[in-house]
């Protein structure tokens, strides 16, 4: 069945574009809940009419998601994740881990636009990831994943940075020179 949508529906299409779905999803949820009307002259009159509001609402998306890839890009990401001595972490960089992060410093990105070359990052360094915008855009988002120090590890080398003082201040003291008796 054709139909022509009312306001944008996730996974079919935006607002004004004619779509071929099936008679059973447009009956029972794209009708009852207003997203969709039927393909006829009367409704393409109408979205005729409002053709340019529609379109200036696109460019607007296309604007706004502009201005959010250049503020994507500027951005590295720091993550700090518990890892082990050789770099490995003990979890996983995950789209999840990244959305939140962004979620945190003000920026509205679902998960599922988020594309991690491989599944997850597994060990630390610095990666790329893909955020998929608007239509085809997209930006790279630089992520920079640094090992957090355990509790043990950090009392670990406390100890041994309380111990470095003491062993330099024996070794630069001058030695007292042996008196010789003859």
């Amino acid at each position: 069945m054709k139909v022509i949508l009312n306001q944008d529906v996730k996974h079919l299409g935006e607002m004004g574009d004619v779509k071929n779905v099936a008679n059973g999803y447009y009956r029972n949820y794209l009708f009852p809940h207003g997203f969709a009307v039927p393909y006829n002259d009367v409704t393409v009159a109408y979205f005729e009419s409002r053709k340019e509001e529609i379109e200036a609402r696109k460019e607007q998306k296309r604007k706004d998601a502009a201005s959010l890839k250049d503020r994507l890009e500027a951005l590295t990401v720091e993550l700090l994740m518990p890892a082990g001595v050789n770099g490995k972490l003990y979890g996983a960089v995950s789209t999840q881990t990244l959305a939140d992060y962004l979620h945190k410093n003000g920026f509205e990105i679902e998960r599922k636009r988020i594309e991690i070359p491989g599944t997850a990052i597994k060990s630390t360094g610095s990666y790329h990831a893909i955020v998929h915008l608007y239509e085809a855009q997209t930006a790279e988002l630089k992520i920079s994943v640094v090992a957090q120090e355990d509790e043990s590890r950090k009392a670990a080398s406390k100890a041994a940075d309380a111990a470095k003082p003491e062993a330099s201040a024996e070794t630069s003291a001058p030695k007292a020179e042996e008196t010789v008796v003859e």
